[in-house]
């Protein structure tokens, strides 16, 4: 029997404790046209819009099941959910929070990519790269010319340890550097800040939450039983990175929120296609960690890379207790995957979607910000003047968004914009 590894509103691999799938795999892995053949028959019977998959379109005709899968895949609404990956960069994730790669987190507009996260013992941290500096160039080529050709998403090379890239980058001071990096196996912390501040007599908490993985859990019940400790009675959530992940590390983070209050409500439920429905749609309940806060409100911080498992738990949440988002709109990413392993490949094709207990989930277009807010690279992460959490805090204080929401959402839309992270690399969110 073949594993089947389940995951959240994007990407994922969890091992789903509620069902066992009995799938064969395919005939010869050395075969492309078996291993074509076996993601379309998996395809048919899993994927969430298996009726419009292209009955014309010859699976021996592709040169891998990569190229199939783009050929077949639902569009418009598919253009960036669906992806196979290695099995192996799908378990270092998952399973410990791992990637090969250089170390941080990034935006690509069309003419820079701004460095938002730099993660401690990588090689960018060695290279001299920091929160706020802005790469112009990798192998002698600018980043304004990569993303006109459309070759910006390999411009840092395959995923494997040894490969190298040579940048120019500039500090927040308009300095220019120059630095090598060697990709490497990179942990991404999966709560990289937890603080308490005072807003009015009230503690508030800031939890920094970067991902859905499996030492997500230990690392999410000390940073609550920290907060909880300290007398926190407010939080805000920073997910302005988090891709997401498994959907059990976002039904144990929403219950630390609720606590109580929320304990055996209805987190969420799952739909399928009708093939696998009346098999597999379930409903999931809140539970009662003794790590939770049991929060009357959320205020969460999110940006066009805040996805999956990280909308999962504010559209759980927003009917139980008020949610209010400070930033930018999310990814937009209201189903989720089965992780189908074949070969030494992983199989993520949307299979089901995710909603509320009122039904809700087709967050296609991203959730909307209650107040607008910039990701300041000028300041730190946790920094209380940092554009988004003084937003989030001045919402705190008085209820309301300040005037500076309207200027921020008119820096948002100056932004040039760059391409929109697919797959895995929506889920990873770092290079």
């Amino acid at each position: 029997m073949r594993r089947l590894l389940s995951s959240l509103a994007f990407t994922g691999a969890l091992l789903c404790p509620w069902i066992a799938f009995a799938q064969s795999q395919p005939s010869n892995c050395s075969s492309t046209t078996s291993q074509n053949l076996w993601v379309r028959d998996t395809l048919t019977t899993y994927y969430f819009w298996y009726q419009f998959l292209p009955s014309s379109v010859n699976p021996a005709s592709f040169t891998s099941p990569e190229a199939y899968l783009e050929a077949v895949r639902y569009r418009p609404i598919d253009n960036y959910y669906s992806y196979i990956q290695s099995a192996a960069a799908s378990d270092a994730f998952y399973s410990d929070s791992q990637f090969i790669g250089y170390g941080f987190g990034q935006q690509t507009t069309s003419v820079e990519i701004r460095v938002l996260q730099v993660y401690d013992a990588s090689p960018a941290l060695e290279a001299g790269l920091a929160r706020g500096d802005r790469i112009l160039q990798i192998n002698g080529q600018t980043v304004a010319a990569l993303v006109a050709a459309g070759t910006i998403g390999n411009a840092f090379g395959a995923s494997d340890i040894g490969v190298t890239s040579d940048i120019v980058f500039q500090k927040p001071n308009g300095e220019f550097r120059q630095a090598r990096m060697v990709k490497r196996l990179v942990t991404i912390p999966t709560v990289s800040l937890t603080r308490v501040v005072e807003v009015d007599g009230r503690k508030v908490g800031y939890l920094f939450f970067r991902n859905f993985v499996r030492p997500s859990e230990a690392a999410l019940n000390e940073a609550f039983a920290a907060l909880r400790t300290a007398g926190a009675t407010e939080l805000v959530l920073d997910l302005r990175y988090n891709g997401g992940g498994l959907v059990d590390i976002a039904v144990h983070l929403a219950s630390l929120i609720g606590g109580t209050s929320t304990n055996g409500q209805v987190l969420l439920t799952y739909v399928h296609n009708d093939k696998v429905g009346p098999t597999l749609n379930k409903t999931t309940r809140f539970t009662n960690p003794d790590q939770a806060l049991n929060l009357s409100r959320l205020i969460a911080i999110t940006t066009r890379a805040s996805a999956s498992a990280s909308e999962l738990v504010i559209n759980a949440l927003r009917p139980y207790i008020p949610v209010t988002v400070i930033g930018d709109t999310t990814y937009g990413k209201p189903v989720g995957q089965y992780g189908f392993t074949f070969c030494d490949k992983v199989l993520a094709a949307v299979a089901f979607s995710i909603n509320n207990v009122n039904g809700e989930g087709s967050y296609f277009d991203g959730i909307a910000p209650t107040c607008t807010a910039i990701d300041d690279i000028s300041h730190q992460l946790g920094d209380v003047a940092e554009g988004s959490f003084a937003e989030a805090l001045t919402y705190i204080r008085t209820g309301s968004c300040s005037s500076r929401a309207a200027g921020a959402a008119a820096a948002l839309r100056a932004l040039p914009a760059g391409p929109r992270a697919h797959g895995w690399q929506s889920l990873v969110n770092a290079q």
